[in-house]
């Protein structure tokens, strides 16, 4: 029985609050070591959410908004997660075709074995 995403042992509040909280973290630092599982749930989200940011429209933006937790930028200028995603992450992405992300295993985890990996924004 296949149900088309992993349930990562939490229950659906948790799991959507854990997810929003990764794509957020991905967009604000391009990079974030998590575990594999995690990583190709999150890899399916980002690239809807760059998708989105690619087609640059009111309504791809509120679909935007509803996942992207209203956090800040790190950097010289202080933006907006949502704003950094449809001013740059969006036309730098404007001519490929998907694939915006990379995962690359780091190896298991000291105390629970589990598989470590980075999940980054492709250049």
């Amino acid at each position: 029985m296949a149900l088309g995403y992993r349930k990562l042992n939490r229950r659906t509040g948790n799991r959507e609050a854990l997810m929003r909280s990764l794509v957020t973290d991905l967009f604000m630092y391009g990079r974030i070591r998590t575990t594999e599982a995690k990583a190709k749930e999150l890899r399916k989200l980002a690239d809807k959410m760059i998708t989105l940011a690619k087609r640059d429209d009111l309504h791809s933006r509120r679909l935007a908004a509803r996942y992207v937790l209203k956090e800040q930028v790190d950097g010289e200028d202080s933006k907006n997660v949502l704003q950094y995603l449809f001013s740059e992450l969006g036309p730098r992405y404007k001519e490929r075709q998907g694939g915006y992300t990379r995962i690359l295993k780091l190896g298991p985890r000291r105390g629970d074995a589990a598989e470590m990996v980075y999940i980054e924004l492709v250049e």
